[in-house]
């Protein structure tokens, strides 16, 4: 259905066509005309089909603006996800004159939320705790007046622990009204909600394998837990997305991979539920902007938020939830424009791998982690290519008399080699560089697990002789974890993860084996560095000399 079709104000359709809405989603195009005429829906759809509009449209229709109270909640299980959807609301009511959204939810002084209420809105969008606490325990939000309530995302709000404060939200609202309910999947919980508070509703549903199948490439790689940050790096410079989203089932996780990034000269920022509000749409609205492009977020915080043409999912840990993967690559390959996700699969994660496969009736593809000398070759690709722009579309007649400046006894290739060595670092490419999964495998993902990975890795690399100990003073007593020194020699040294062994952290100084061919390197490169901001100094252990 064209945006011409639907019978709107021209109010609205002035609004959508600045939002470059042409034609509707199947979610649309199904669920407006039923809300429209005042059904209670239930619609099922992932995340990425259009669902906010498909419900803000037909409520900003038939709001009175003559009346400055609210006449439609709806619920979001994360602040983020309420902030979007309000934004999308306020964009839809562009050319509407005296219509109001507000944003309600925790992390936010109430006040300021209780001044936005009396100056009178609408629509009222919010999070089930705080919503509740301005109903029941403030009264600075009155139901009387509300003719529709939307759950959004009431699988994920349930799974949160909301469902006691949706409940007593829909006990407060008038049974005459417009129930909707969208969610990703129906358990049964949902299913008792929408007997208990819907009115005949109509089920209106989009099939996740619609959604993904055709524009999304899925792909992945079998990986050592221990190896996983220095293969997350690689796939980052060898794919060279615009806008990449890293997923962590933990928020320790995340935190982790960030740091990690971070200390190899990454452009990533973090999110999730532990950071304050404020910092986590900062945070966003960089990613949109592009001035960063990795975004490492757990499940929860990324839930709903609105993220421009993310070009590469990576799944750094296979969901928990076969359904959760479904909504994480949703996040690429949206409105037609083709996606890319990649998951790591350690042994421990198979079982859940296989679930995840049979969800989304796929096979997904095996590929391996790129080698340094693929990460080399992409490095150059690069350079060649921007240097090639430059040729093409600057004026480069100033900087050729540079030339003239130069010693004779430099040659053309000299000062180009060294120009190129200035902008391109390239990686050490040594035999152990090669970081993918040795062990036995097979297509049917066997699900046996082995013992822990880092406890093999550590064993692997203790007692080997190619492997030198080194000491370094710092310790405990500074604060410093394994993966403080990890990174450092990393990051600083320009060194891959697994050169790096066994790293032993003791009271006032540490320990930690690297391979002998960068040994050198390390102590040449760490001695007088910094380490979690503590000068170090670095040398070969007395049983090493």
């Amino acid at each position: 259905m064209k945006i011409n079709e639907l019978m709107v104000s021209e109010e609205t359709k002035h609004a959508l066509f600045d939002m470059g809405y042409e034609e509707f989603t199947p979610i649309q195009e199904q669920a407006i005309p039923l809300l429209q005429e005042g059904k209670d829906l239930i619609g099922q759809s992932q995340t990425g089909t259009g669902k906010t509009a498909a419900f803000a449209i037909p409520i900003l229709e038939k709001i009175d603006p003559e009346n400055r109270n609210p006449q439609a909640i709806v619920l979001c299980p994360t602040r983020e996800l309420a902030v979007q959807v309000a934004d999308e609301f306020k964009k839809i009511a562009k050319y509407k004159h005296n219509i109001r959204t507000v944003a309600v939810y925790g992390g936010e002084p109430i006040n300021r939320q209780i001044m936005a209420i009396k100056r009178g809105a609408q629509v009222i969008i919010g999070t089930p705790g705080r919503t509740i606490d301005h109903i029941t325990k403030r009264h600075t939000l009155k139901t009387n007046s509300i003719t529709t309530v939307v759950l959004d995302e009431a699988d994920e709000m349930l799974k949160m622990g909301f469902r006691e404060d949706i409940e007593l939200i829909l006990q407060t609202i008038k049974e005459k009204r417009q129930t909707i309910l969208f969610s990703a999947t129906m358990p049964k919980p949902i299913l008792d909600i929408t007997k208990k508070y819907q009115n005949d509703p109509i089920l209106v549903k989009v099939k996740s394998v619609d959604i993904t199948a055709d524009t999304i490439k899925q792909e992945y790689c079998e990986i050592k837990a221990s190896h996983k940050v220095e293969a997350l790096s690689r796939l980052l410079a060898v794919h060279k997305p615009t806008r990449c989203i890293v997923f962590c089932n933990m928020k320790s996780r995340v935190d982790d991979v960030n740091d990690a990034l971070f200390v190899r000269g990454v452009n990533a920022e973090k999110i999730h539920g532990d950071l304050k509000q404020q910092l986590r749409m900062n945070v966003l609205k960089k990613f949109n902007d592009g001035i960063i492009n990795v975004l490492v977020a757990t499940d929860v915080a990324a839930r709903g938020i609105d993220v421009k043409e993310v070009d590469l999912i990576i799944n750094y840990d296979v969901p928990e939830k076969a359904e959760y993967y479904v909504h994480r690559i949703g996040r690429s390959g949206r409105a037609g424009l083709d996606g890319h996700a990649i998951t790591m699969v350690t042994n421990g994660d198979k079982r859940n791998f296989i679930s995840v496969m049979h969800y989304t009736k796929r096979t997904i593809e095996k590929i391996k982690i790129p080698t340094m000398k693929q990460v080399n070759e992409g490095k150059i690709s690069s350079f060649i290519q921007e240097i090639s722009e430059t040729i093409q579309n600057e004026n480069l007649e100033d900087y050729k008399d540079i030339m003239n400046q130069f010693d004779t006894i430099y040659t053309i290739e000299d000062i180009c080699a060294s120009l190129i060595k200035k902008n391109i670092e390239l990686e050490e490419v040594t035999y152990e560089n090669d970081i993918n999964f040795k062990g036995k495998s097979n297509n049917n993902m066997n699900t046996k697990s082995n013992k822990s990975n880092n406890s093999k890795s550590k064993k692997h690399h203790k007692g080997n002789k190619n492997m030198v100990r080194l000491f370094v003073t710092i310790g405990k007593k500074d604060h410093i974890k394994p993966k403080h020194i990890l990174g450092a020699i990393t990051g600083e040294c320009n060194v891959s993860g697994d050169t790096i062994g066994a790293i032993d952290v003791l009271d006032k100084f540490s320990f930690f084996d690297v391979h002998k061919d960068v040994a050198d390197k390390i102590i040449n490169k760490m001695n007088g560095n910094n380490i979690n901001n503590k000068k170090v100094s670095v040398e070969k252990a007395k049983s090493s000399k």
